[in-house]
């Protein structure tokens, strides 16, 4: 989700193109990944062509709406564009295991959802003289690795490519408004009930929420990533949703809105995801577009998985 992005607003190309959901070659409808590391559900083709890192993010720019971005984190952090793709590794997080999993299996170009270094513009002056960053950029000049974060472009598609990617992970896709995809009328369901199934399709430990378990919810308002609380409560009294699904939150903000909600009597429930989780659908999304794009070059989802663990 962009920061700043109005829901309606981002997906004004509705009234000029039809809202098709193409889940086959899209998104695909998605497995549970059974592998704290590797999607089972993608493998690996024969290349029969050869693309440089230049040229396959060019084409990918070239389906977002308005092109290139004069100002943006969508760039390469590490290798070369001019490098010839040996393979594709997409990913939320370019982490050490990912890198080492790309190296095992021949990949040379890893596309990854979130920032490398730690930061939102993976700026490293900072880190040069620190040991875990070092070791991290020599591993991907070690093995002739490209990095780019499609962060920025991804969310610009139309409709959002990872909301897309979300929504068919879950399900979903037939209960998604037309104009407004992150907007879901579902048959009525308890929070509770809706909870489980959120876990059981996103693999996911784990969710934090706020509400009654036993509330019967219709409207659902999803909204992935890190969207901030002003753009959560926002969207809250604009949509009038039951639930609210996110990815991550300031816990003195949203939370705290839903809570009083609550304590005034509205039909209204929060379930925090974590950002990793509500967002690891839009790498695979990116997966299928590869395999639609440039089917001759091997490409596979490598989860990152969550870098926090619960007891």
């Amino acid at each position: 989700m962009i920061p700043g992005k109005d829901l309606d607003a981002g997906y004004s190309g509705y009234t000029r193109r039809r809202f098709i959901y193409n889940v086959s070659a899209a998104v695909g409808a998605g497995v549970v990944l059974s592998s704290p590391l590797l999607s089972k559900a993608a493998g690996f083709v024969k290349t029969d062509e050869t693309y440089t890192v230049k040229q396959i993010m060019d084409m990918f720019i070239k389906d977002v709406p308005g092109g290139v971005l004069t100002s943006t984190v969508d760039t390469l952090k590490a290798g070369s564009p001019d490098t010839k793709v040996t393979g594709i590794v997409t990913t939320m997080f370019a982490t050490i295991a990912v890198i080492r999993e790309a190296i095992d299996r021949g990949a040379n170009f890893i596309i990854a959802h979130e920032p490398t270094f730690y930061n939102h513009a993976d700026d490293t002056s900072w880190l040069q003289n620190d040991e875990v960053y070092r070791y991290k950029a020599n591993l991907l000049k070690e093995h002739g690795i490209a990095v780019w974060r499609n962060h920025d472009y991804i969310h610009r598609l139309i409709p959002d490519g990872v909301t897309m990617g979300v929504l068919a992970k879950l399900e979903w896709q037939k209960y998604a408004d037309e104009k407004i995809p992150n907007l879901i009328t579902l048959p009525p369901a308890t929070l509770k009930a809706l909870i489980m199934h959120a876990k059981t399709k996103l693999n996911i430990e784990k969710v934090r929420y706020v509400g009654n378990p036993s509330q019967v919810c219709a409207r659902v308002l999803l909204m992935p990533g890190a969207a901030g609380g002003q753009r959560h409560i926002q969207s809250i009294e604009k949509f009038k949703p039951d639930l609210l699904i996110c990815g991550e939150i300031q816990e003195w903000e949203t939370a705290e809105y839903v809570r009083d909600a609550c304590a005034k009597g509205d039909n209204l429930s929060l379930v925090v995801l974590g950002h990793i989780a509500s967002e690891e659908p839009g790498s695979e999304y990116m997966l299928n577009w590869l395999k639609e794009k440039v089917p001759g070059v091997k490409a596979t989802h490598v989860t990152s998985g969550n870098s926090l663990s619960f007891l």
